[in-house]
Formats: C-alpha cells, structure tokens, sequence
C-alpha cells in the first residue's frame, strides 16, 4: 500500500507522457516512441517547479520499469533462429561491435568525454541503441542526463541511417533482385530496432520484395542484441574492480551487490521462448510481450525525461555527438567492408 501511495503520482505522469508519446510513435516509426517521450519529458520538467510529490514514481519508473523493459524483450528471442541466420553475420556483428567499442573508448580520452557517456554511446551505437542503454545504465551506475544524453546521440543517427541507407545502398550497388545483403547492412550499420526497421522496410517497398530485407534484417538485428549478455557482464566486473581499487575508509564493493541480475531474467526468457517454439509453440504468442517491452521502454524514457536538465544537455552535447558521428561512420564501413570480404556485396 506504501509502495503505491509512494510512486502512483509519479508513475502516473510518466504514464500521461508515454501514451501519447506511444501514439505518435507509431506514426512516426522513423522516430520512434521512445526519443518522442524524452523530448516531452524534457518539455513538461522545465514547467515542474517541484518535483517532491512525483520523485519516487519518476525514479521507479526510470530504474525498474527500465529493467523489467529488458528482461520481457528476451521473450520472442529464439536462439534457435538467431543462430542459425547469426552463423553469416556473426563476423560482421562482432567486427562492426568491437569497432564502435575501440572508437568510443579512444575519443573518450581524447576529447575527454566523461566515461559513462562514452560508454553508453559506444555500447548503444554498436548494440541496439536505446535497450542496450537500458541493460547498460543500471550497470555502470548512469544519471538520468547521461542515459538522455546517449539516447539523443544514438537517435540522431538512427534517423539518418533509416533515411540515407537505402539510396545510398541504390547507389554503391547492393544487389536489388534480393534482401538478404541489404538485410545483413541493415541489421548490423543501424542501431535502433525501429530504425532497422523503417530502413529494410523502404528497401522492400523500393524494389518489390514483400518483407525479406526486413526479416533479415531483424534476425540479424535480435542477434547483435544478444551482446548485451557480456558486455553487461564485462562492464560490471569492471566497475567492481574500480570501485575496489578506488574504495576508501574500509568502503567494500562486491560483484553480488551491483551484477546485473535482471540479465540472467533476460537470457531465462529466451531460452523459455526457444523451448517453446521448439516444442509447436507459435511464435507469435510473445507478441504482446514484445509490444509490453517496446511501451516499458517508452515509459521509462518520458521518466528520464523528466529527470535531465534540457538546458545543460544542450551545453554539453557536443563532444558526444562527435563521438556519435565518429562510431556510426565506423560501423557502416566495417559493415560494408566485412560484407565485401565475405563476399556478400
């Protein structure tokens, strides 16, 4: 009863943010419902002169409904099919990953970008955008300035992949009689799912080929965010040791205290939906589930909305961006490069 009484204010404003923001996301795939709850969160806290009332509820949602948002997206991965289609673009997932990974962590000390941002603007550019920075923020211990801060940069170019790609891809001469190339580019250059989306849709609708650049593309997609798994793993055993190396005053830091349990969540619910279908279960009866995940992180992103100072996000935005810019540059030309090699474009 407490628990309520505490958060339902709270809750209840991130919800009056996300529904509308859901909506108009579904018009606009290209933006997505998430950066749209952002932006209006961002909006609607300049006008809250005193947040006291609704704190909890903000914070809960931003925390929590963030990590149950990761965990039900492990519903509908069957690993069955992801690594089936992940034996040909495994390659090109882990070298378009590891590049965006050294990109990030390289300017991060040169233009010295604090480190958390880098981190998650190197782990969203190179994974799945917002909901590796969902899996990733809780971990590394990110404000809710940071977590905006990345979702803005990734999105920024998720618009611009989604818009740019298929005429660009027109134009260096991916193979238009077929989706699987342009599906494989697709799922490993663009970040966002919705993003990847919109992108391998445009190309199916340009060249008549129903929906077999998306499929690919998405599989290829889903494959890549099963990287959250060990980089969330890697990031927290690296916290540990820093916080171990750092601690003062007999301070103790453990692994138990700050593992990213809600992974193992994660990587339960896939393998419930992979011995599901295995067994003559369709797989469409996760579908919900998805779409639950998909409105989750909406919900989550109008609270973090709320809780970043638009005004200092712009001030600092910059070197971020650069860094943005620098991974998404990279990762397309290892894409196109690693395709080349393998002798798919």
């Amino acid at each position: 009863m407490n628990f309520i009484k505490e958060n339902f204010k709270g809750i209840g404003l991130c919800l009056l943010i996300a529904i509308p923001s859901w909506i108009i996301g579904k018009l606009f795939p290209i933006i997505g419902g998430a950066v749209i709850a952002i932006l209006l969160g961002m909006v609607i806290g300049l006008f809250i002169k005193d947040k006291t009332p609704v704190e909890k509820g903000i914070k809960f949602t931003s925390k929590k409904i963030l990590q149950w948002a990761v965990i039900l997206l492990g519903f509908g991965l069957n690993l069955n099919v992801i690594l089936e289609t992940g034996k040909q673009s495994l390659p090109i997932i882990v070298s378009t990953i590891a590049t965006s990974l050294i990109i990030a962590f390289f300017l991060c000390r040169l233009l010295k970008i604090p480190e958390r941002i880098s981190t998650l603007v190197g782990v969203g550019s190179s994974i799945c955008g917002g909901s590796a920075i969902a899996a990733t923020a809780p971990v590394i211990d990110a404000d809710d300035e940071e977590v905006a801060q990345a979702i803005s940069v990734i999105f920024f170019f998720n618009v611009l992949a989604a818009l740019i790609f298929p005429s660009f891809g027109k134009l260096i001469g991916f193979n238009t009689l077929s989706g699987e190339a342009f599906g494989i580019f697709s799922g490993t250059a663009v970040n966002d799912t919705s993003s990847v989306t919109a992108c391998a849709s445009t190309w199916d609708s340009m060249f008549n080929l129903g929906t077999e650049t998306l499929d690919t593309a998405v599989t290829v997609k889903l494959t890549r965010t099963l990287a959250i798994i060990p980089i969330t793993f890697v990031l927290a055993l690296i916290r540990t040791h820093k916080e171990k190396k750092n601690g003062q005053q007999g301070t103790k830091v453990s692994l138990k205290k700050i593992f990213p349990f809600f992974i193992l969540y994660f990587i339960a619910a896939s393998v419930i939906t992979t011995v599901l279908v295995h067994f003559g279960v369709d797989g469409s009866i996760f579908k919900p589930v998805k779409t639950l995940s998909k409105f989750f992180i909406v919900l989550a992103m109008a609270a973090i909305g709320l809780n970043t100072n638009i005004v200092k996000l712009v001030k600092t935005g910059g070197k971020p961006l650069i860094m943005g810019f620098c991974c998404w540059i990279g990762i397309t030309g290892v894409s196109l490069l690693m395709q080349h090699l393998l002798g798919l474009f």
